[in-house]
């Protein structure tokens, strides 16, 4: 048996408001499904979670998904999907996209059910489209709901609702979008790995998603990362896809594939510290990039750079023209499809965020932004950590369109571990 495992594909991601981005995430998925699933003709496609970009897909996007899943219909391969938190329907409706995808027959969306505060699995049912588990061959697959912060409380349910559902001689999955402990980068609460391994005694395969770096974890749970870069902060990540092999035995043989179609990235940083003139930076910003910046390659997606001028800004005078002209001269030089300039220079006499490595990531400069002004405040002084934490996750689940209701219980959380820890 082999299978393909993608997740975060991500269509219609607008990334920089790009006209090209739409088309880099089409172009990443479409070659990822005809190298490694169409030629390597495998039995099925796992997709786990966050297909779509945004809930609201707008018809291009539409289009560009339908292309890819007709591709796999076509080869006789079908593809089992579960919903990220990206693809979550309103509040307000019973249907998200995914829904509809299943109801037109281009995917099988698996979603378990929930009664009286227990999690159900039922099979998958060809007239109403609906159901929690699949069987394909010998794989039985098992879907699940995006948890968010409560996945620690929702996987005891799952494994009892899995144990419930085996099938002798099975080879059982189960597919999960969370991020892991340990393995996260972001401040979000996430799934402890002891409360994952639970999973270990009724299934032979998790596929993960949400995290858009891949890891694995003891041969058994696996996350492959997203397919293309939605932010340059992870473009150094690993990321690509699973092409998983399972023989008589159950025994998995997960190869991670990255050779497909991506745009290519890069991030330059320049220290403006003890310069007293713009020409003077403009010309050692430009020197960097003659050194440094990669260059278009023919045939080749053109490059997306990003410079960031960091440090101490010695001079009174406005940068504005001096970002104009660098990047003016950095895209006649290398024909980037873009190049962005970022300006985290601050006056000699303030001191938030400084020190900090010139390749810091946008988010370990807004932690500690965050903490630095925290710190001001005597009445939070003592809980940095938490109250920082609280502000960052907010921020990203409000981001992703979270439920008020949802970014409130996470905020509470939050402060509550932070009090508990310190009595």
């Amino acid at each position: 048996m082999k299978f393909l495992h993608i997740s975060d594909v991500h269509l219609g991601c607008t990334r920089y408001q790009l006209p090209e981005s739409p088309r880099d995430f089409f172009d990443a998925w479409i070659d990822v499904l005809e190298r490694y699933a169409v030629a390597e003709k495998v039995d099925f496609v796992i997709m786990c979670g966050d297909f779509f970009h945004k809930r609201n897909v707008p018809p291009e996007t539409m289009n560009y998904a339908v292309a890819g899943l007709n591709l796999l219909k076509e080869a006789g391969i079908p593809i089992i999907a579960i919903e990220g938190n990206h693809d979550q329907k309103h509040s307000d409706s019973e249907y998200s996209w995914l829904r509809s995808l299943a109801n037109w027959n281009l995917i099988y969306l698996l979603e378990p059910t929930n009664h009286e505060g227990k999690i159900n699995y039922e099979a998958w049912e060809g007239d109403s489209k609906r159901g929690g588990f699949i069987d394909i061959g010998r794989a039985r697959i098992f879907g699940s709901h995006w948890y968010g912060a409560s996945a620690n409380w929702a996987i005891p349910m799952l494994t009892a609702a899995v144990a419930e559902n085996r099938r002798e001689d099975a080879f059982h999955i189960l597919m999960l979008h969370t991020d892991v402990e340990g393995h996260q980068t972001h401040p979000i609460p996430a799934l402890s790995i002891t409360a994952l391994k639970e999973l270990k005694s009724v299934t032979e395969y998790v596929g993960l998603g949400h995290t858009h770096m891949h890891y694995e974890i003891d041969n058994w749970a696996f996350n492959p990362g997203s397919l293309e870069v939605t932010s340059i902060d992870e473009y150094r990540e690993t990321r690509g896809a699973f092409i998983v092999d399972v023989d008589d035995n159950n025994h998995v043989s997960a190869t991670h594939v990255r050779d497909y179609r991506q745009r290519p990235f890069q991030r330059l940083s320049f220290d403006v510290s003890g310069y007293s003139d713009t020409k003077d930076i403009v010309e050692g910003a430009l020197e960097k990039v003659r050194n440094e910046a990669r260059v278009a390659e023919e045939d080749k997606p053109r490059p997306i750079i990003e410079i960031k001028l960091h440090g101490h800004l010695g001079i009174k005078a406005p940068l504005n023209a001096a970002l104009k002209e660098i990047r003016e001269a950095a895209e006649k030089r290398t024909n980037a499809l873009h190049v962005r300039l970022k300006n985290f220079t601050v006056p000699v006499e303030y001191a938030v965020a400084a020190n900090m490595p010139e390749d810091a990531t946008r988010e370990k400069l807004e932690r500690r932004v965050i903490e630095d002004l925290i710190i001001r405040d005597n009445r939070y002084k003592t809980r940095v950590e938490e109250i920082s934490d609280a502000v960052i996750g907010a921020k990203r689940f409000a981001l992703s369109e979270e439920d008020p209701e949802k970014i409130a219980e996470f905020i509470a959380l939050k402060l509550d571990q932070g009090r508990e820890s310190k009595v």
